[in-house]
């Protein structure tokens, strides 16, 4: 396989300025993620046109350039599954990728499962196999094998052909736009992960009073700080469940923070204070600054409802030749319940009643809740034998 090797800042530059006018750019990348703050950028494989290369971002150092023609509108960016390869773009350009195509999002909405793995999406689409022999690769070691790299290359060479089929039947279905939707959508998810603060996540938080969860709040800050000096996982520096705990318990007594157990251990012994300083920063924070518990779903659907709710996404979604979990689950579901049957003023606007899922979810939903929608057997030799029709139209 020739491509070209990229090893030096002044070879990328020449590289991105030769394939700067190519209308499809297909990349992918591989990074190293389960023991550090971040995920380790280890390697760039880009095809485009007759254009085939490695970027190797260690001997480079800064790949700003590639990025920045990333987010450069005036072209169509291919690759699959690409939430990795949006936040390494954010990271370095502070920007989402420019004419983003994401094979894997794409193929959901002509009704091939979704998520789909590349190489299930390489057979069907090209009916190729892709080559399976280094999938435990160390991608942070030097020098890489020629049957490392050629994988690599893989992953990339069949893009442009992948995205050409999936847009004519993206077309053929006139769905162009809920593709670059949803795709806009996913950039802006990955980034707000990027750029929000999360504590909210902390495992066990949700039944937390106020003051509670404003040292869970503190403790999440303090974490995250400590995890980016040390490079390591946030959960490596402490467990959900310690932070839990310390809120439960509210003391900024270090002599108290120390005999919880598991804090007794030599990682934490220096950071006690600190520790103890998060807490007393969120014991003292004014009660009208305190963060509010959300508030759940309403409990007033019956379970049978929202059980049939869901199941109807998967037939809706099958008529419309659309992937079932790309357009939604039973917490979409039980959302756009407490929207419909209990309204609270200020409650967001579900998912499923928005866009394009508005259209082909949210519409047929309101129909069924008003008794206008019906469901039959249409095919009983299909996986999906149901289908939903028009009470009012139908003889």
């Amino acid at each position: 396989m020739n491509y070209e090797s990229i090893t030096t800042q002044s070879h990328l530059a020449e590289f991105c300025e030769k394939i700067s006018s190519e209308s499809v750019i297909g990349f992918d990348t591989e990074f190293v993620s389960e023991d550090c703050y971040r995920p380790e950028l280890c390697l760039v494989q880009v095809a485009a046109g007759d254009h085939l290369a490695i970027i190797d971002p260690y001997p480079i150092g800064d790949t700003r350039a590639f990025w920045d023609l990333l987010v450069t509108p005036g072209r169509t960016v291919v690759a699959h599954a690409a939430r990795e390869e949006i936040r390494f773009a954010y990271r370095y350009t502070g920007k989402p990728i420019a004419g983003l195509f994401d094979t894997q999002l794409s193929a959901g909405f002509v009704g091939i499962e979704y998520p789909a793995s590349l190489g299930t999406l390489v057979q069907r689409l090209v009916g190729t196999t892709l080559p399976k022999g280094e999938t435990r690769t160390n991608w942070r070691h030097r020098p890489l094998t020629k049957d490392q790299l050629t994988y690599a290359l893989h992953d990339v060479t069949n893009l442009r052909e992948m995205y050409d089929k999936l847009l004519i039947d993206i077309n053929e279905l006139d769905r162009l736009e809920w593709v670059q939707e949803e795709t806009m959508r996913l950039q802006n998810k990955v980034i707000d992960a990027e750029t929000s603060e999360n504590w909210h996540r902390v495992s066990g938080s949700s039944g937390l009073k106020p003051r509670q969860l404003e040292i869970v709040r503190q403790l999440w800050l303090w974490r995250e700080d400590v995890a980016k000096s040390k490079d390591r996982l946030p959960r490596r520096v402490m467990r959900d469940d310690l932070i839990v705990e310390l809120a439960r318990r509210g003391s900024a007594d270090p002599k108290k923070i120390r005999g919880i157990r598991g804090l007794e251990r030599r990682n934490f012994q220096d950071q006690y204070d600190a520790i103890a300083g998060a807490i007393d920063t969120a014991l003292k924070t004014p009660d009208e600054d305190l963060p509010r518990r959300t508030r759940g779903r309403s409990r007033n659907a019956s379970p049978m409802l929202s059980q049939f709710l869901s199941t109807s996404i998967a037939c809706i979604s099958r008529q419309h030749k659309l992937s079932p979990a790309i357009v939604g689950n039973s917490d979409d579901v039980k959302d756009l319940l407490a929207y419909e049957l209990t309204p609270r003023r200020g409650t967001p606007t579900p998912a499923l009643l928005e866009g394009w899922r508005g259209e082909i979810v949210g519409k047929s939903f309101r129909k069924i809740l008003e008794g206008k929608l019906a469901i039959r057997v249409a095919d009983v030799t299909e996986d999906q034998p149901l289908e939903f029709f028009d009470c009012e139209t139908s003889v």
